[in-house]
């Protein structure tokens, strides 16, 4: 991993003061936190907010939390939320109109968005962001609520000590260790009565911030305990995606029987790219009051699932649910490559957990390159 520093150990109130430090510098502080019977991420003040001793059960189409037997705070996979809901919200105001008898006028909306600290961003939650960065910053039009949002967003990593179920980050290559792209990065220690964490930091600002903090240089046990913690998590990863040419798998088998096998399962509810940490597609609704004097043009999450995504004059372009999900799949593995140069999957495993029916993504490519490869051999 690169980083700044050497690394430096704090305890649980050595985080508190972190917490606290952020608070400090005027940052929105956001966290995991159990709400709903789930682990979601909310604003926080306190370490006693986030899930100590609680820990997830994964796997397609299920999400249960249960007791850890100890006192781990991020002791669990990722939940149904993703750091997308704080930086390209699901809702964002775009403008408003006003009628005074025969005058119209038009305001645009006022984006104020507060400054954000994420606290335990995973190693495929930050390759997921930087995927957005890339979508909504990386061209000439860029998009100004995420920018207004990404550019003063602080971000504490984390090393993951514990594999969903559905995660196969390791198989995408964006986790389960951070590499880049935080200002401070931790992992949690614990060793019996012993809870620590191993913080790095990776950028100014962190190196700033980690010189506050109450600590002791990190030993070379720390290290090799923080580097046990990283393999032993890649050792219990719950899926893998097939390692083969993905993009070119699946446009080479635009018809295969397999795509109509999946969408006998598939309900079109768009679960899985609310969830998705990189799908971005929106749409764009007006409303006004009942009296026609206010009206307002806002910006929404939308789906490619859904069958008016897709339409223009004449119906929509994909009508049936096997088109949809061959159009969400191709383009999140294969066609979004060549749009921004990286798959558009992180390997978090949120869209198998969180499909009522369970589909399971790196299923469906495994059943096609096995077909394929079958035949082949024939």
């Amino acid at each position: 991993m690169d980083n700044v520093d050497d690394g430096s150990v704090i305890t649980r109130q050595g985080l508190q003061c972190l917490l606290d430090a952020l608070a400090q510098r005027g940052y929105t502080v956001v966290g995991p936190t159990v709400r709903d019977q789930a682990i979601v991420y909310e604003e926080l003040a306190r370490t006693e907010e986030l899930p100590a001793g609680w820990t997830d059960e994964q796997d397609g189409g299920h999400y249960r939390l249960k007791r850890r037997s100890d006192d781990a705070l991020f002791g669990y996979a990722v939940g149904p939320h993703s750091w997308k809901r704080f930086l390209h919200p699901p809702k964002v105001s775009l403008w408003q109109a006003t009628r005074n008898g025969d005058e119209l006028r038009f305001v645009p909306a006022r984006d104020e968005p507060p400054r954000y600290a994420f606290i335990g961003v995973r190693a495929c939650e930050l390759a997921a962001i930087g995927i957005q960065d890339r979508v909504l910053m990386g061209d000439e039009y860029a998009d100004p609520h995420y920018r207004s949002r990404r550019e003063q967003a602080f971000l504490v990593a984390l090393n993951c000590s514990e594999a969903g179920g559905t995660c196969f980050c390791d198989s995408m290559n964006t986790g389960p260790d951070v590499k880049e792209g935080y200002d401070l990065v931790l992992t949690e220690l614990l060793d019996g009565d012993n809870h620590l964490f191993l913080i790095r930091s990776g950028s100014e600002e962190g190196a700033e911030i980690l010189a506050e903090l109450p600590r002791e240089p990190a030993t070379e046990a720390h290290q090799a305990a923080a580097t046990a913690v990283v393999e032993k998590t890649r050792s219990q990863m719950g899926r893998s995606m097939p390692q083969t040419a993905i993009p070119a798998l699946l446009m080479d088998n635009l018809e295969h029987p397999r795509w109509d096998e999946v969408a006998d399962r598939c309900l079109s509810c768009s679960n899985c790219t609310m969830v998705c940490p990189t799908c971005f597609c929106t749409t764009v609704e007006d409303t006004s009051d009942l009296e026609g004097v206010t009206a307002e043009r806002s910006r929404r999450w939308d789906s490619c699932f859904t069958s008016d995504f897709s339409y223009i004059h004449g119906g929509s372009v994909r009508s049936s649910t096997r088109s949809r999900y061959r159009q969400w799949m191709t383009h999140k593995l294969a066609t979004w490559v060549d749009q921004f140069g990286t798959s558009g999957c992180v390997g978090c495993g949120r869209c198998i957990t969180w499909c009522p029916v369970g589909i399971d993504i790196t299923e469906e490519v495994r059943a096609i390159h096995d077909d394929v490869s079958s035949r082949d051999k024939e």
